[in-house]
């Protein structure tokens, strides 16, 4: 079954935002979602940051983390956001971005 790969706001400006090089290594992962969406590894919590039912995926040789969430009944994968793994940045990024939502 072949999933949609949906970027959120959030998460394409943050695509945009990527190196030329990264931004290519970026959307062969995003492109292996539709195919495998469980190829990420599962979230729990994160240097604080509650991230249970979502998923990690690497990029540009683990530089890069695509954090997103899979809608089976909608047969979509959610991308909420793409960034660097440094620091936890990318985790704090998706965290605030849900807190927003509620």
């Amino acid at each position: 079954m072949r999933y949609k790969v949906v970027l959120t706001a959030e998460a394409a400006n943050d695509f945009r935002s990527l190196d030329g090089s990264v931004k290519k290594q970026a959307a062969r992962q995003l492109k292996k979602l539709e195919e495998s969406p469980h190829l990420g590894q599962p979230l729990g919590n994160r240097a604080g940051f509650d991230l249970a039912g979502y998923y990690k995926l690497y990029a540009a040789t683990k530089a890069i983390r695509i954090i997103y969430r899979i809608i089976e009944d909608e047969v979509v994968v959610e991308i909420l956001g793409i960034g660097k793994r440094a620091d936890f940045e990318v985790y704090a990024d998706v965290a605030r971005r849900l807190l927003k939502k509620k």
